[in-house]
């Protein structure tokens, strides 16, 4: 049985990976075609795309009773997202940052961040979690707080005449939409985000069961196991459209799915099905807030996520993973 979830584990990076590239060239095309900036579908249509699989695991999980399964999703996938995501993205190619990603979409994943770690407080007195409960009045917070992060990206697309500098095109613009174009680059995103979903929930399933195998507690394999599988749609996405040179694709996939992990698929899942938090520790959501205090301190500089920078987050994922594993 062990040998056969292996083999579903194998199947299922297969099916993320070829998804991935769908999806990233569906998004990337419609973008163009509808000349929309490839920043807004990174923060929007893909981010929520690519966190179904974490909608579903978290919604699953706290709705049979593992509620460390859930919140431990959410908080892991995005320190994935942070740091082994933009990390591998910047190191396959060096990533140019816009000045509105560094000054208000990456405060406001960070913000969002913050936001999570003090509705977990229940006594804001007392330095432990054990017991505390994301209750159904954090849950509305958090969806109030999406609601309004959904009206700034829009609003400030608005602001930004739909099409950023870096992607300006006059002879492009000038064109009429071809519709045929636009149904076609849906479909190709509706099977990427298909194998995306599928493969994920394979892998998960998977490795899951693997990992019960070897008694490795649930918030660990919340944060590791399920967290990783969950993130490998955001992964592979954020990959493929770095090395194609779609860095705003890339980071806003990245700072979107935080965003949306956080506000939308936690906070709906606390409203249907308040999490009380049992294993999930203070170190855990501090690192949370790091892995997005360092990307947004790397941004800064130069407006760029070099090489270098992405071994630095790739190196500080991997140590805060070393010390997960270090307590089992």
């Amino acid at each position: 049985m062990t040998l056969l979830n292996i083999f579903f584990i194998i199947i299922g990076v297969t099916l993320v990976i070829w998804g991935a590239d769908r999806l990233t060239e569906g998004a990337a095309s419609l973008a163009r075609g509808l000349h929309v900036p490839e920043i807004v579908i990174g923060l929007t249509i893909l981010a929520a795309g690519t966190s179904a699989p974490e909608l579903f695991v978290s919604l699953v999980s706290a709705l049979k009773g593992t509620s460390d399964l859930a919140v431990g999703n959410v908080i892991g996938s995005n320190i994935f997202n942070a740091m082994l995501i933009v990390g591998c993205s910047a190191v396959a190619a060096p990533m140019a940052i816009s000045h509105s990603t560094v000054s208000k979409d990456i405060p406001f994943a960070l913000i969002a961040s913050i936001l999570m770690f003090l509705l977990c407080f229940d006594d804001m007195n007392s330095p432990h979690l054990w017991g505390n409960e994301i209750s159904r009045s954090d849950g509305l917070i958090l969806l109030v707080a999406f609601g309004a992060f959904m009206i700034y990206t829009f609003n400030k697309a608005r602001k930004d005449g739909m099409m950023p500098d870096e992607y300006e095109d006059d002879d492009e613009e000038k064109q009429p939409v071809d519709k045929k174009m636009v149904w076609k680059n849906v479909l190709w995103m509706a099977v990427g985000l298909a194998c995306l979903i599928y493969g994920s929930n394979l892998f998960v399933d998977a490795a899951s069961y693997v990992a019960y195998r070897f008694g490795v507690r649930q918030s660990v394999v919340g944060l590791t196991i399920v967290a990783g599988g969950t993130s490998l749609p955001e992964l592979a996405t954020s990959v493929v459209a770095a090395r194609k040179g779609q860095s705003a694709l890339a980071i806003g996939n990245a700072i979107g799915s935080n965003v949306f992990n956080i506000l939308l698929i936690l906070g709906t899942t606390a409203v249907i099905c308040p999490m009380r938090i049992m294993g999930i520790n203070i170190i855990d959501l501090s690192m949370m807030i790091i892995s997005m205090g360092l990307l947004w301190l790397f941004a800064y500089t130069k407006y760029t996520v070099s090489r270098r920078e992405g071994f630095l987050l790739i190196g500080g994922f991997l140590a805060y993973m070393a010390w997960l594993f270090y307590l089992l």
